[in-house]
């Protein structure tokens, strides 16, 4: 790093730290009216969230959380869990989102690990903390969040949210600390070996969301979300703070939506009761929305939808937007805080026909400001940017967790070479559009030759009779590997091998597909396992088919 000219501050200057505090502060100042809803049971205005922020300070200083401290949150998608995504960092405390859908030994590993010392836990999960509080030996007490539900017994529990909120002084002096304190932990879905503990400071959740409030507002010719929109998160508060959005849609005073448990029937009520616009989600909630009956007989023009944490294929993107949805996607990972990259809609490509669009559409799109990305050869060099040379995605941005919760070597890996690795197979064009083509692990090597399970998952997903597709390599004596096909066929219908070949074939003949990748093997499934956060588990598919 070269030496520059540094000018020594002012006397009295005062050194800004990006802390969390001031992205709350905005949003009451530009619409105090503005409404925070929760489902059919809750609604409140900003100036209110800013007081109950505030009470739940209170609250949780007297039950003893100091700065540092770990505090955890067990809830659905709620204005609860949005109140401690800013009271709980803004003490100078850790937010611990828990993923509420883990095993019961994962949920018992991460909490132990987190060192939890304070638990906000729903009544739907008493029960999971009555069963494993023996063994967690750092937490000190639990709060109760009810929506009017029994408490289980055998939890100790130092009261109910509302009513000790109720309680509590509804002011809060929030002190200035060091922005690069530690504000959230969260932990990955652990397909491989227990969860990683992934963690982001005050500083770079706050740069990540100025850059996301950017993104989404100004990048391309559709903006996603505005001061106008109504925001509905349909991925959980627990995975990666719902990819960022409740503090940018905070900071900007939108109207909010808070949805609870999903349930694919509640969410498509919501999104036209409340007049919905904006949303994000994982393909597969997105499907579970368009099968569900209000899906099926509901107008959904109108509704922006950021899709990301699995590749969308074709066929879905196709049926999302024949209903009128607009569909985009954006790239990212636990590690990155989400957000790396967006579909950029130049009004190039906007005058071109929707069938023309979609399929640059579901690309990984252009990486956003502030983000250095990178795709290298197995030695580190950079692959030509023609849309055809493979590689990993390497990034680098000011928002990247710097490593793992108490594991030194694996955060070692993660940032072999000053560049953080995502795993993830992808090319670039002369453009900059990304495309991602598979996790390296999950790229199946048939005679030879390398095949994309995501590239073979889009085409078969365009077959009138498949509702969803997931590919995984098998072993083969004679190939190595071969690819094996798993569907969910549309209701009524029945796909067979010979079919899918047909289907398939005229895409080898225009070139888009070797003829070996077709796959041999075909099952037809109820359901295609997936991840706590949604994504295809093609490990847990591999160890079941092997």
């Amino acid at each position: 790093m070269i030496t520059t000219r540094v000018m020594p501050p002012a006397e009295q200057a005062y050194a800004y730290p990006l802390l969390i505090k001031r992205l709350l502060l905005s949003g009451v100042r530009y619409q105090p009216n503005q409404e925070i809803v929760y489902a059919d049971k809750l609604r409140y205005t900003y100036t209110t969230l800013l007081e109950r922020i505030q009470r739940l300070a209170n609250v949780l200083s007297a039950a003893g959380v100091q700065p540092g401290d770990t505090v955890a949150l067990l809830d659905w998608d709620s204005h609860r869990a949005l109140e401690c995504f800013f009271a709980v960092p803004m003490l100078g405390a850790v937010l611990h989102t828990v993923n509420v859908r883990l095993s019961s030994e994962q949920v018992r590993y991460t909490m132990n690990h987190a060192e939890d010392r304070l638990v906000l836990v729903h009544d739907d999960f008493l029960p999971l903390m009555q069963q494993l509080r023996a063994d967690l030996p750092t937490v000190e007490g639990f709060i109760r969040l009810s929506d009017g539900g029994h408490a289980a017994q055998g939890v100790p529990l130092l009261g109910e949210y509302e009513t000790m909120l109720a309680a509590a002084e509804p002011y809060f002096e929030f002190p200035d600390f060091d922005e690069n304190s530690l504000a959230t932990l969260f932990y990955t879905s652990g397909t491989t070996g227990n969860p990683k503990g992934v963690y982001f400071s005050h500083r770079q959740l706050v740069l990540h969301t100025l850059v996301e409030q950017g993104t989404l507002a100004a990048c391309g010719e559709v903006p996603l979300l505005r001061t106008g929109d109504v925001y509905m998160p349909i991925t959980p508060m627990f995975h990666v703070h719902a990819w960022g959005v409740p503090y940018v849609a905070t900071a900007l005073g939108i109207k909010q939506v808070y949805p609870g448990r999903y349930e694919p029937n509640r969410l498509v009520r919501l999104f036209h009761e409340e007049g919905v616009t904006f949303s994000h989600c994982v393909p597969t909630v997105l499907q579970m929305m368009l099968d569900s009956e209000q899906g099926r007989r509901t107008d959904l023009a109108g509704w922006k939808m950021l899709l990301g944490g699995s590749a969308l294929t074709l066929g879905l993107a196709q049926r999302a937007s024949e209903r009128g949805i607009s569909v985009h996607c954006g790239y990212g990972m636990s590690e990155s805080c989400p957000l790396l990259s967006i579909t950029y809609l130049s009004a190039e490509l906007l005058a071109k026909p929707m069938a023309q669009q979609l399929p640059l559409r579901i690309d990984a799109g252009v990486p956003i400001a502030m983000v250095d990305l990178r795709i290298v050869d197995s030695e580190g060099r950079e692959v030509p940017h023609d849309g055809e040379s493979l590689g990993e995605v390497v990034v680098r941005a000011p928002w990247l967790t710097q490593g793992y919760l108490h594991e030194p070597e694996q955060g070692a890996a993660l940032w072999l070479g000053g560049w953080m690795h995502t795993g993830d197979l992808a090319c670039i064009d002369a453009a900059g559009v990304v495309r991602i083509r598979d996790r390296i692990k999950d790229v199946i090597k048939t005679g030879g030759e390398w095949v994309s399970s995501v590239a073979l998952e889009n085409l078969i997903s365009q077959h009138p009779f498949v509702a969803s597709v997931a590919v995984v390599g098998v072993p083969d004596p004679q190939w190595g590997e071969q690819p094996l096909a798993l569907v969910v066929c549309c209701e009524g219908v029945q796909l067979d091998q010979p079919s899918l070949a047909r289907h398939l074939q005229p895409f080898v003949d225009s070139g888009h597909l070797n003829k070996w990748a077709i796959p041999r093997q075909l099952r037809c499934v109820d359901e295609i396992p997936r991840t706590s956060v949604g994504k295809i588990d093609k490990k847990r598919i591999r160890q079941t088919e092997v």
